[in-house]
């Protein structure tokens, strides 16, 4: 799929079919992820996939607006390692960058997805690091839910020419 294409037509993508996400499907998305660009090249992310339908059902007890969870056929957590940050802070930053290309790659291959913030909502960091038994010092940031689409990908022009600054305000 062209660049553009993928950037143009992904969305927020809630309803699936009962079609499983491969597992080489998988690790295409896993490593355009970890493709992304980081502070200092530090890579302080980790990724949970979850194909486990026990674990994908119990998402939205944690998670308000991750129902779709129940229909989808997988799921991935990104988390960082905060340890393995090189400038404090960033690891927020980092693991935004793993999720849009893992978005972007799901686009690219008609992988529907959707971005459940995780961060900065303690509550819900907290109760994801429970169910997922992380480790001290690996906290979650993004939870991305994926299937194949049971809805259309939609091209929206978002473009606002009135958000347009040139060499200040």
């Amino acid at each position: 799929m062209d660049l553009f294409e993928a950037l143009y037509t992904r969305r927020s993508i809630r309803s699936y079919t009962d079609a499983a996400v491969a597992e080489a499907d998988l690790e295409t998305l896993l490593r355009a992820a970890m493709a992304a660009p980081s502070a200092g090249n530090a890579q302080p992310w980790h990724f949970v996939a979850v194909t486990d339908r026990a674990l994908l059902d119990a998402i939205p007890g944690i998670h308000p607006y991750a129902a779709m969870c129940k229909t989808a056929q997988a799921a991935v957590i990104v988390c960082a390692e905060l340890s393995l940050e090189k400038y404090p802070g960033n690891w927020v930053l980092d693991c935004a960058a793993a999720t849009q290309n893992l978005m972007l790659a799901a686009r690219g291959l008609g992988i529907g997805s959707v971005w459940c913030g995780l961060y900065p909502q303690q509550e819900r960091m907290t109760a994801m690091a429970g169910l997922l038994q992380l480790p001290e010092g690996v906290t979650p940031h993004a939870l991305v839910v994926l299937g194949h689409p049971a809805q259309e990908f939609k091209k929206i022009d978002r473009f606002k020419p009135e958000r347009i600054h040139r060499n200040g305000w």
